[in-house]
């Protein structure tokens, strides 16, 4: 697959959904409005997505959101995904709020890097961009993805 310069299509950012557990001020408004789960594509309507994606020659997929980790299902869809014919890369960008809890059982399932979103290592400056954030979460997530093999975690 090509795009209109010519260029081959190799990467596909997958959007899992539009909601997060955080309100960054760059991002959404505190009462933000989510759309209904039914409006959501499912997992295996992903899969379809991914599967025909794959067909046409995409090896890489980077799961975004929203926040990918809010999924109730993330690491048995990741294991889907990751087992799709011709998927080469499977990396996701998080806020790592979730991720200490999850980077091992994500590695297990295919996942292969992770991009954090990390607004300031400074606490009081992350939590108020954030609005709800806990710096430490963060960071105890990024030391359990490094341990888990997720890298280059960026």
């Amino acid at each position: 697959m090509r795009d209109q310069y010519g260029r081959e299509i190799r990467d596909l950012r997958v959007s899992l959904t539009d909601r997060c557990n955080l309100r960054c001020v760059y991002c959404m408004p505190e009462e933000m409005l989510f759309k209904p789960h039914a409006e959501i594509l499912t997992d295996d309507e992903l899969l379809v997505l991914v599967r025909a994606a794959a067909e046409l020659g995409v090896r890489k997929i980077r799961l975004t959101g929203g926040e990918p980790t809010v999924r109730a299902n993330i690491v048995e869809l990741t294991a889907r995904i990751a087992q799709v014919p011709g998927i080469q890369d499977l990396a996701m960008t998080t806020n790592g709020v979730r991720l200490a809890h999850l980077a091992a059982p994500l590695a297990q399932a295919g996942l292969r890097r992770i991009n954090v979103s990390l607004d300031s290592l400074d606490r009081d400056k992350y939590k108020a961009i954030t609005r709800w954030g806990n710096l430490d979460d963060v960071l105890a997530g990024l030391e359990a993805a490094r341990a888990a093999g997720l890298g280059p975690v960026k």
